[in-house]
């Protein structure tokens, strides 16, 4: 539930150059139906930031795996339903769908019975393969002048597949993702949909995050809360609202949680940083540099869980306190091991070392809350 005016100089039709002043760049034939793009760098964006999108294209040897995660390192595919599942990126449901299991398990309802299960895998299904598939690719879509100059073989602008089918992807996406809503609702015995209102919510901020003309994500700090606050607050509210009662005091710490998200957020822009500069989007490590923004990043992570560690401890919950603890000092180990030293060499490391220990501190805090 859940990756904006443009800085581009002219969009003439029918034409497809990308120059850079005093530098010397190959013209790169992308393309889009409908519209061609032409996209113009100032020079200090092509003296300071070199490109790195031929380090990490697809090339024989890419992972199938990869391509079907919708992660850097894919193999080349010419299978269209393929390619329409790496825009939905199952890379990024798992978090969406632990936030279910999350707020289920602060609702203190849940139980273990057939239907109590089946309505779980529903709500992960609406949040993980639905509305959050939805969120990616509209925001490739909207990304594809970025993903031309930082990734220009993805697979909208390397035209693998076509404007059409994309539009219809993000419209068959958002409409079953609503309609499950609805129907957890009337599973629920809902009076009022809270769900369905959580998915509207949710996949109307996924828009502006993405689309212009508010675009959250040309804004370092509102877009990068924005996805936070989608990947941990929204599904837990599914998720306890399926099952129990959504109460205040859940949706003040969920988004103060939802700001450990902000900083997972981070860490996706530095890869990102030519693209961004060229198009004026002030991702923070644009805005702050790759040093200041690393350690935004990481203060953001550690900073928010010790503030929910010292909560629980002051409504005297001390065990749950001392696990979150516990979870917290692996996440600034690899920090300093990976992400400190080299935050675009090895992002994709830290997160798949350092993620499933703050997911855990989540669902101590949810178990937490239940008691």
């Amino acid at each position: 539930m859940a990756s904006l005016s443009l800085n581009m100089v002219s969009v003439p039709p029918r034409t497809t150059t990308i120059s850079c002043t005093r530098t010397r760049v190959p013209s790169l034939p992308f393309s889009f139906t409908r519209r061609r793009l032409t996209i113009r760098a100032t020079e200090t964006d092509t003296n300071n930031v070199k490109s790195q999108a031929p380090d990490k294209a697809p090339s024989k040897d890419g992972s199938s795996i990869n391509q079907l995660l919708g992660i850097k390192g894919a193999a080349q595919e010419s299978n269209k339903w393929k390619i329409r599942l790496q825009l939905t990126k199952p890379v990024t449901w798992p978090p969406l769908v632990w936030g279910v299991v999350c707020g289920a398990a602060a609702s203190g309802n849940f139980h273990w019975t057939i239907e109590d299960v089946a309505k779980s895998i529903v709500c992960m299904l609406m949040s993980g393969p639905f509305l959050t598939g939805y969120t990616q690719t509209i925001n490739d879509w909207y990304d594809r002048e970025i993903d031309a100059i930082n990734e220009p073989y993805r697979p909208i602008p390397s035209g693998a597949i076509s404007e059409n089918e994309v539009i219809t992807q993000i419209w068959v996406l958002l409409l079953g993702g609503l309609g499950l809503a609805g129907l957890l609702d009337v599973w629920a015995g809902h009076d009022f949909p809270i769900v369905f209102y959580l998915a509207v919510g949710g996949s109307l901020l996924s828009y502006i995050y993405s689309a212009p003309p508010l675009k959250l994500k040309q804004n370092g700090w509102i877009g990068n809360f924005a996805l936070g606050a989608s990947y941990i607050s929204l599904p837990w509210w599914a998720g306890q609202a399926l099952f129990g009662t959504l109460t205040p005091d859940i949706i003040v710490l969920t988004l103060l949680y939802s700001i450990a998200g902000l900083g997972i957020a981070i860490v996706n822009d530095f890869k990102s940083i030519e693209g961004d500069r060229a198009l004026g989007l002030q991702s923070l490590p644009v805005a702050f540099g790759t040093e200041t923004a690393k350690w935004i990043c990481v203060g953001a992570i550690d900073i928010t869980q010790l503030s929910v560690a010292g909560y629980l401890l002051a409504t005297g919950k001390q065990y749950y306190a001392l696990a979150l603890l516990g979870l917290i000092i692996p996440q600034v180990v690899f920090q300093f091991q990976y992400f400190l030293k080299d935050p675009v060499k090895y992002d994709v490391k830290y997160q798949a070392s350092a993620q499933p220990f703050l997911v855990l501190g989540l669902l101590v805090t949810a178990l937490a809350t239940s008691h």
